[in-house]
């Protein structure tokens, strides 16, 4: 298919060998153009504030990986239950951030990751400030998400 030069996108990928050997963050459309802020990578990042930064953050629950998909806002929250009836309030690392990419939306490792171990994966775009919130927070306790609209939600 011939698309005029003025039609296209900025990052609109002219030649398929540009997208070879690279992870989608989210499926296609049949006859959808494919951009470069559609693959895993720098280009994710497209779009996002200056100084965003694409944080990835493994949820206690992978199962509810397959709820959310990329563009949707969600607040990131910490639990700090210690399994002996112990627990500390609750606390939102994050609020609405969008998910750029999710272990459920292809799962497979891409270049960008590195790795195959995806389950439980989300990544999120996120200010400087959250950004150092939610790096390495699953270690502090367990990282759960809830699906907030665009006007923010709780938190």
């Amino acid at each position: 298919m011939q698309i005029p030069p003025g039609m296209l996108t900025a990052g609109s990928m002219s030649d398929t060998s540009e997208a070879a050997g690279k992870q989608l963050a989210a499926p296609l459309r049949k006859g959808q153009l494919a951009t470069d802020s559609l693959l895993l990578g720098p280009g994710l990042l497209i779009g996002t504030p200056p100084g965003s930064a694409a944080v990835p953050l493994r949820m206690a629950d992978p199962s509810s990986i397959q709820l959310v998909s990329p563009g949707q806002l969600v607040n990131v929250v910490l639990t700090g239950a210690n399994g002996y009836d112990q627990q500390s309030p609750s606390e939102v690392l994050a609020s609405s951030v969008p998910v750029l990419w999710t272990s459920g939306q292809g799962g497979k490792t891409g270049q960008w990751l590195g790795t195959g171990e995806t389950d439980g994966l989300i990544v999120v775009a996120a200010a400087p400030e959250q950004a150092a919130r939610l790096a390495g927070a699953s270690t502090q306790g367990k990282l759960f998400f809830v699906l907030v609209g665009p006007e923010g939600g709780a938190g």
